[in-house]
């Protein structure tokens, strides 16, 4: 493919050489709203999650939510809200009542668009009939099941509350309460994984029908109780088969993969995670969630809460924990770590308009990326080539400064 004046002028120049231009437009705007608590903590989880008492918060810390909320609205005068996700820990412990109340409560401060995507992430063995009808006619449109496996062998590994009934029956519910769109998460590579066992849990995850479906390799993290005692994985021989088998049978049954872990049927992408992956906007709310906002003037500043619940209730300490604004050199990192995990990329132009900043503070890495089959020799997409799908992180070491 020939490359053409403008890319061929990325060669000569670097972030810190380029001035950052006010940005055109302010990029779309999601709402992470992150709920702390789960029945109990799963071995290989490294999120901000922590055992839940007999008895929830559930007033203090919705007055908590919007209190934080209320310190964040400053920044996002004037700017509607695309997409809201409850994230967790489980966010299903929570009862209707209290995320009406929330839901009431964000509307009041910052207008939603007439088609926002609104997702509830939750765990099959919270799953009750009646409340997830109360949760659907709240306007929440969406949910993000965690099934991880159908097998119970491999739930008790994963030290997950549920069986695979139960997870084949939420499903099931979820459709019942009138959920047309909903995403299962789904893990491979678990311990004493075969290829017929992973494929076993993909085909009854299609079986379901559902939307979406998050399909992604355990990895073992720091500060969890797997990275301490890990257990025995899959070889890696077994792995690679795993992915290539999987995603055919993913495609056969279409579900397009538009991420490195993410499958959706056609137009069933998921909208707030695409905002994140197109680096949008996104405020963040709750025990250590994080949020990225961009201004006018070409500032671009990342946020995180504090992390502990009861340090989060704590009416004496601060919501916000820290703030980074992004500097020109970490701004093709920051960008492209995120863009380049879906599969297709994102128009070049998205990069100045998103950043502040030219095309040419990305030459040297697009370069030098390119020349090593890594990233698409193509002028108008920023885009991994099938190789760099599979060597991500070798693909970003190019931007790092």
């Amino acid at each position: 493919m020939t490359v053409d004046s403008s890319a061929s002028s990325l060669i000569v120049g670097g972030a810190a050489s380029s001035p950052r231009a006010p940005l055109p437009t302010l990029p779309p705007l999601a709402l992470y709203i992150h709920i702390p608590w789960c029945v109990r903590k799963c071995p290989y989880c490294d999120f901000n999650s922590h055992t839940a008492s007999p008895v929830l918060p559930e007033q203090e810390y919705v007055d908590a939510l919007l209190a934080d909320l209320d310190q964040d609205l400053h920044a996002v005068y004037g700017r509607e809200i695309s997409s809201i996700f409850f994230g967790g820990g489980t966010p299903s412990l929570f009862s209707a009542e209290a995320l009406g109340r929330l839901l009431e409560g964000v509307e009041q401060r910052i207008p939603f668009a007439q088609d926002i995507e609104i997702t509830l992430e939750a765990n099959p063995g919270t799953f009750e009939q009646e409340k997830f009808v109360a949760y659907r006619k709240l306007g929440i449109n969406r949910l993000s099941i965690g099934i991880q496996s159908f097998q119970q062998e491999k739930l008790k590994a994963l030290g997950r509350i549920h069986n695979g009934d139960e997870a084949v029956r939420a499903a099931g519910m979820a459709r019942q309460a009138g959920f047309d769109n909903f995403n299962l998460d789904l893990m491979h590579g678990l311990p004493d994984q075969s290829l017929d066992d992973a494929l076993s849990d993909l085909r009854q995850a299609i079986a379901l029908n559902p939307t979406h479906i998050s399909w992604y390799q355990l990895t073992l993290e720091p500060n969890t109780v797997f990275w301490n005692q890990p257990p025995v994985l899959p070889e890696d021989d077994t792995l690679w088969d795993i992915q290539e088998a999987g995603q055919a049978l993913l495609a056969e049954h279409g579900y397009a993969q538009y991420e490195v872990s993410a499958y959706a049927q056609a137009g069933r992408p998921a909208r707030h995670n695409l905002n994140y992956w197109s680096f949008g906007d996104f405020i963040g709310i709750g025990a250590g969630a994080h949020g990225k906002l961009s201004h006018p003037d070409g500032r671009i500043v990342r946020t995180w809460k504090t992390r502990l619940p009861k340090d989060y209730l704590n009416p004496a300490k601060s919501f916000q924990a820290g703030e980074k604004a992004l500097t020109n050199d970490e701004m093709p990192f920051e960008f492209l770590m995120n863009a380049l995990r879906l599969t297709a990329g994102v128009e070049s132009r998205l990069y100045p308009e998103r950043t502040g900043l030219s095309l040419e503070s990305l030459a040297e890495g697009r370069a030098a990326a390119e020349q090593s089959g890594l990233l698409q020799v193509e002028p108008s997409r920023l885009a991994a080539t099938e190789r760099g799908q599979l060597f991500l992180n070798d693909l970003l070491q190019q931007f790092l400064n």
